[in-house]
């Protein structure tokens, strides 16, 4: 191989003599000359990457770091400090490989990120969705974008309403802890269906609770809503404003909320956090994985990129006679992968706090209102296209301007989001594009 020389190095524990070839009689010389000179030199020669089968190849080019002034280190030596950091990093992951977590729902909108988030982060996932309303398409495209181990995610098409198998998977293995996703989210539905909705959303959330505690698991991030502010007098919404619901679906929220509350005050042990979050849109900024509702959307980003790929001729916008800046509806758009972070921050929270959580709640919001006109024009902007706008009255129940009140989050889960509007709308059309059709959907199902 191609020799390096006339390079310096620390003294260190490699390579073995073995590798060093016997100097030359120049080297000898140079030496001597060294050793007038009081200089401390280590002079190798010969020295190629098949005299070094102890040291994994670098999977890139690295460029050397000097950490002294005049003489580089040779990349090699810069590999093995590499190696060291990763070492390191290693270590700070420990706790979460051991950890493994089940995300109910996971193969939805919000939970499909949170569980690549996860995955990111180094925790160990077993996701429970009936596919009512989601895609294992989305399990294998997380499991892709995350390259993780096999083992690392596991896959369970259960119902949570289903006591006897959801109590099968808490016995197989255990769980550190459970972000709790699975629901029926439809407003307009709850209202024509709220039977459906309270059987779904609170006897499949109660089963859960009764299978976690009698396996001992009592550690839960649950996913709430804006909506159990109903309609807010003024803003930012803060966690301390009164609640009230204005449909089935936000009733059920709401409902869920007092039971993690009066479950903890009935055990210590439960350690609940709950996550009220505001309007989330967008996608993975790989354009791999995103929002795919079944039949007619029910929330303004996914039916605006469904007119934007000619699956709907144009949007309806309600109500154009509020009194905000333009006359429609303001709400505190979040981007999805802000939103996933949040929950993982809120996991963390109950094992660095855990001594100091019972049950907490937090705003997960920009803090920022955007205006539907706002939100169609940054949307155009990404796309580079027109979006028709066909005008209507107001909807009943819909509130006039809701937004965020994030310093709580911002200050105990130490979490913020990241994303504004304009990278909301630029991840939403590539995933769009890439998928007119969401994970090979059609408007008959998939």
């Amino acid at each position: 191989g191609a020799g390096i020389s006339s390079i310096y190095i620390r003294p260190c524990a490699w390579p073995p003599p073995s590798c060093i070839s016997s100097p030359s009689r120049e080297e000898e010389e140079e030496r001597r000359r060294d050793k007038q000179t009081n200089k401390p030199t280590a002079r190798l020669s010969g020295l190629s990457e098949t005299n070094f089968p102890f040291l994994p190849s670098a999977p890139h080019p690295i460029k050397p770091k000097a950490i002294h002034p005049i003489h580089p280190i040779p990349s090699r030596v810069e590999f093995q400090v590499e190696e060291e950091r990763t070492r390191t990093r290693k270590k700070k992951m420990v706790s979460a490989v051991l950890r493994t977590i089940l995300v109910t729902g996971g193969a939805g909108y919000i939970g499909s990120h949170t569980v690549l988030q996860l995955l990111l982060q180094g925790f160990r996932v077993l996701v429970v969705d009936s596919l009512d309303n989601a895609s294992e398409e989305a399990i294998r495209r997380v499991r892709q974008l995350a390259n993780a181990p096999q083992n690392s995610l596991d896959f369970r098409k259960v119902d949570l309403r289903d006591k006897e198998a959801l109590d099968q998977i808490f016995s197989s293995q255990r769980f550190e802890a459970v972000i709790h996703f699975a629901g029926l989210k439809a407003v307009g539905e709850s209202v024509d269906k709220p039977l459906l909705y309270y059987d779904n959303n609170l006897i499949g959330t109660i089963t859960l609770l009764q299978v976690m505690a009698a396996h001992g698991c009592k550690k839960l991030v649950f996913s709430s809503s804006a909506t159990v502010y109903g309609w807010p007098k003024e803003v930012p919404c803060t966690e301390e404003f009164p609640l009230s619901a204005t449909n089935p679906y936000g009733r059920t929220k709401l409902v869920i909320e007092d039971i993690c509350r009066d479950l903890q005050r009935s055990d210590p042990d439960w350690k609940i956090i709950l996550l009220r979050y505001f309007n989330p849109v967008g996608a993975h900024p790989s354009g791999y994985i995103g929002e795919d509702p079944l039949g007619v959307p029910n929330n303004l980003m996914p039916y605006v990129q469904q007119v934007a790929v000619g699956r709907r001729p144009a949007l309806t916008v309600y109500g154009t006679d509020y009194n905000t800046k333009d006359g429609t509806g303001v709400r505190d758009y979040i981007h999805v992968v802000d939103l996933a972070d949040g929950h993982i921050a809120a996991l963390r929270k109950l094992y660095e706090d855990s001594d100091r959580i019972g049950c907490e709640v937090y705003n997960l919001g920009t803090g920022k209102g955007t205006s539907v006109l706002e939100m169609v024009a940054a949307f155009e902007k990404a796309c580079g296209k027109k979006i028709p706008l066909v005008y209507a009255g107001r909807r009943a129940g819909d509130a006039e301007t809701v937004y965020a009140a994030t310093a709580k989050a911002e200050k105990e889960l130490k979490w913020k989001a990241k994303y504004g509007v304009e990278e909301m709308c630029r991840d939403l059309w590539n995933w769009a594009s890439k998928n007119p059709y969401g994970y090979g959907s059609s408007d008959n199902g998939h």
